[in-house]
């Protein structure tokens, strides 16, 4: 099933946050349906640096390749701003579509951009951004390839202005629309309500960010078809590590850290190595 057809049912698709072929693995295997491959993950784990337009196009591109060489699952890619301007855009669709990717996101942060969760982003122009889709569109190797159109408008120009942007964006020929940071409940019933059944919705939400946290359940009622927990895995072991490294400095041994880990033979079950030995060995040398 393509992420196109999925998006036909009335179910909303929950994409948790992916940032490698480990955590695209188990993620695969908690039996979600997609999954969601962020900037902002690739910034945190591959650079150490926070979401403010530091990773590059190739580096997402890298990442995309491998997680698509350990799952089956459609990929929904952050392609940020497209990385320049609609030519750009076109050569990003291009090159995360090789990469395995399902679904580009592309928003209209002007570059650098940074976390839609933080303060002081600015906007390009709608009339920009609308001919980036057009073009990402025009460039598209297959149709079921999805365009995610973001715009970032609440924090900048205000509610009002992001549901036309949004109005803009849809027109322009986006698959799905994505209202990032609505800072209340109020304001996802009126994306929900202006936009459901016209067009899938996107929510995000992002554990301390500006929208209220609303369980997959409660969204799918308002009207959204997809919702993407981009950064919880980085957060969960991110603050995993911080404790394991402190245990190993203080401790001189993982041994009171044990009940928190896999251990050799736990892991080695998870990522399939006797599977993989297997495998192997069907196409060794006979004789």
């Amino acid at each position: 099933m393509t992420l196109k057809s999925r998006l036909q049912s009335d179910r909303i698709l929950v994409a948790p946050g992916v940032y490698d072929g480990l955590t695209a693995a188990l993620a695969t295997d908690a039996g979600f349906e997609a999954l969601y491959l962020s900037g902002a993950a690739v910034a945190y784990t591959r650079l150490g640096r926070p979401d403010i337009g530091l990773s590059t196009a190739s580096e997402m591109a890298d990442t995309m390749a491998l997680i698509a060489d350990r799952t089956p699952l459609p990929v929904i890619i952050d392609a940020d701003t497209g990385f320049g301007n609609a030519l750009n855009a076109q050569r990003t669709m291009r090159v995360y579509e090789r990469a395995g990717a399902a679904a580009l996101q592309l928003e209209d942060q002007s570059y650098p951009k940074r976390c839609g969760h933080l303060a002081d982003k600015s906007l390009i122009p709608a009339a920009e951004m609308a001919g980036k889709i057009a073009a990402m569109a025009d460039a598209r190797a297959r149709a079921d390839t999805l365009i995610i159109a973001r715009t970032d408008a609440i924090a900048v120009e205000g509610f009002s202005a992001a549901l036309d942007r949004a109005e803009t964006y849809l027109t322009a020929g986006a698959d799905v629309l994505f209202i990032e940071a609505p800072q209340t409940r109020s304001q996802l019933q009126t994306i929900g309500q202006q936009f459901a059944g016209r067009i899938p919705l996107l929510a995000n939400m992002v554990e301390g960010g500006e929208t209220p946290m609303t369980g997959a359940d409660d969204l799918e009622q308002q009207g959204f078809s997809i919702v993407i927990f981009p950064g919880g895995i980085v957060r969960a072991l991110g603050r995993t590590a911080q404790a394991y490294y402190q245990s190993l400095h203080s401790n001189g041994s993982n041994t009171p850290f044990a009940d928190r880990m896999f251990d050799f033979a736990g892991l080695n079950k998870v990522i399939g190595t006797q599977e993989q030995l297997d495998k192997g060995a069907r196409y060794d040398a006979k004789g």
